[in-house]
């Protein structure tokens, strides 16, 4: 086809012909600035990108569901796992390997949410369509940060006491603000900024509210390797966020990241078995020990915990990278960060923790920084949605002008 197939025609003295030569040129320089690389929103050509479109558009019908979905995974996850811990942990389980294992073992779950749509012809797209050898590197490449990550956080419990690693695990919010705004130029607002104070400060009332948990033993060697293991932890996590938000956007639909997640998670799990097979002191054999002769309740009770332990981290990352990929990395550290204060209740009603004055200002702070980011999310997705609603007119309007000539 020739160039001036493609090109519109001479726009004449009348005002109907210059109207459509002026949408003509309106729908052909949207087209072309869909088209470009650059952009992170891409014109749907075919069914993959159609449904990777209808995912990620606050306007349509798939989105709303998908996204209280996975908060309700993130929710149920945060709570239960952080619970099912402390169990483990009140019941004298200490295990650093078996804390980093169980944080990607579920990866078979992911099953799930890869198949379920296709089996139920929900899509046309078969499962790992369109995974190439680039997302695939990528994904073990993060895997293997994730995989350290969990063992940074398991070696920071296992070594510091609870109010210093919430202390410290609070700044990975600030992490994250700063390197959302770096890696993927997430724009700072006033609602955002508000949100990540006040989460901020609600997470150091949690850790002075807890000062007096210090584990009996704890030497100046031990805090340190805990201290900076927390640190670490928090930093990648915080980096981990911001890096999937900027791959998010080249993958064709939610089907994908959960594929995605499949094989990080894989690549993390296979590190910690690496970890605990050459760790002769502290790895399977540590493991059988403690559920044997260590752990309060038996071994059935033992397995039980870590069964459910693995199923409830399952649920948590599964629901982070959800968010991510509908929202934003901010978002869903600002909801992770928030679940801090429902894990306080969970712990008041469960365990008979004590609910004092700290504990009190600090979940008020926690739902008023949450309720603040919620209403800016608000905001932006309405006049967001506004602009997809007038850009569909534009669009329809150019199809009936071009139909009628």
């Amino acid at each position: 086809m020739e160039a001036s197939e493609l090109s519109p025609p001479p726009p004449s003295n009348s005002p109907k012909t210059l109207y459509q030569h002026h949408l003509f040129n309106l729908n052909n320089n949207s087209f072309q600035a869909a088209q470009d690389s650059s952009s992170p929103i891409s014109l749907p050509m075919n069914n993959n990108s159609q449904l990777h479109a209808d995912h990620k558009s606050k306007a349509s019908k798939p989105f709303l569901p998908l996204l209280l979905v996975n908060y309700f995974c993130l929710f149920v996850g945060s709570v239960s796992s952080t619970l099912l811990s402390k169990f483990y942990f009140n019941r004298k389980g200490s295990s650093r390997w078996l804390s980093t294992w169980v944080q990607s073992a579920g990866f078979p779950l992911l099953i799930i949410p890869i198949y379920l749509p296709y089996l139920l012809k929900c899509t046309e797209r078969r499962p790992f369509t369109h995974f190439t050898q680039k997302i695939l590197i990528l994904s073990i490449l993060i895997g293997l940060m994730l995989g350290l990550n969990n063992l940074l956080f398991s070696w920071g419990n296992s070594y510091l006491p609870v109010s210093t690693s919430s202390l410290l695990l609070s700044s990975q919010l600030i992490f994250n603000l700063i390197l959302s705004v770096i890696i993927v130029k997430q724009k700072i607002t006033f609602s955002n900024l508000n949100c990540v104070i006040l989460l901020t400060l609600s997470s150091i009332l949690l850790a002075l509210a807890s000062n007096h948990d210090k584990p009996p033993g704890l030497t100046r060697g031990k805090y340190f390797i805990g201290f900076f293991s927390t640190i670490g932890a928090g930093l990648l996590f915080a980096l981990y966020l911001p890096v999937m938000e900027m791959i998010y956007k080249k993958v064709y639909c939610y089907q994908m990241v959960m594929e995605m997640q499949l094989v990080m998670e894989v690549a993390a799990t296979a590190l910690a078995c690496v970890g605990m097979a050459l760790d002769r002191h502290g790895g399977i054999s540590e493991i059988r020990n403690e559920s044997r002769r260590v752990f309060d309740g038996g071994p059935t009770v033992y397995w039980v915990t870590v069964f459910f332990n693995v199923v409830t981290w399952q649920l948590c990352f599964m629901g982070t990278a959800g968010m991510v990929f509908l929202t934003s990395s901010l978002t869903g550290g600002v909801c992770m960060t928030a679940l801090m204060g429902m894990n306080v209740l969970g712990g008041v009603l469960v365990y008979g923790d004590v609910f004092g004055g700290e504990k009190a200002v600090s979940t008020v702070l926690c739902a008023w920084g949450f309720s603040s980011y919620v209403y800016g999310l608000y905001v932006k997705m309405k006049e967001e949605k506004a602009k997809e609603k007038s850009n569909q007119g534009i669009m329809e309007m150019v199809h009936v002008v071009n139909d009628s000539v």
